[in-house]
């Protein structure tokens, strides 16, 4: 199995370098660039496309503005947010750009490698200690879906992929890509299995 790629954009020198260190001691995991601001992580996404950017809040030029632009270079990238604050509003702001995971910053080495490999594997990884605060936002929120987000997860629950459903509606699959956020986002859900689960039993 390949190597997980890793670029973490941290403006703290000693905690990147931390945990650069403590993800390439793992063997499924190979660190591919290291950045300090917004600019640099869009640059370095668009150079190594790497499978997941660990991705700091407060840094320079805002770690939530540049989501969209880094998922606009690389749409296969799995964006994991590293906070120090244990706020649930930029972590509701996170999610609705797009980011695939949120961890707080003390996290061990042993937690973080779990948190990739969640992304990696198509499901939303929240810390523990935030998730509950993040599911009553989420039950604060209006979760009604627009008409073309029911259509979409009416398609996913019947078992079609991106691609049928993008062909059955006569979209793009990147437009049924940005639907499918937005509807794990409304419905709490951590891949589509949960959404349709999910979809189902509010149906």
């Amino acid at each position: 199995m390949a190597a997980i790629t890793i670029a973490i954009v941290d403006d703290h020198p000693l905690f990147r370098e931390g945990v650069s260190r403590s993800l390439s001691e793992m063997k499924d995991f190979v660190v591919v660039g290291e950045g300090a601001s917004a600019g640099d992580a869009v640059t370095l996404v668009a150079v190594e496309k790497p499978d997941v950017v660990l991705l700091d809040v407060s840094m320079p030029g805002g770690g939530i503005e540049a989501i969209s632009e880094i998922l606009v270079r690389s749409p296969q990238s799995k964006v994991l947010m590293l906070t120090a604050s244990e706020d649930v509003d930029p972590l509701i702001a996170a999610l609705r750009r797009g980011a695939a995971g949120y961890v707080v910053k003390g996290i061990g080495s042993r937690g973080l490698a779990e948190a990739i490999r969640t992304v990696v594997g198509g499901s939303r990884y929240i810390s523990p200690t935030m998730r509950a605060k993040v599911e009553q936002s989420l039950l604060d929120e209006s979760a009604s879906l627009t008409p073309r987000e029911t259509e979409v997860i009416e398609l996913v629950a019947e078992g079609l992929s991106n691609k049928h459903i993008a062909r059955r509606l006569e979209l793009q699959e990147k437009t049924i890509k940005h639907h499918m956020t937005a509807i794990l986002f409304k419905l709490g859900a951590s891949n589509r299995t949960e959404a349709a689960i999910r979809w189902r039993e509010g149906a």
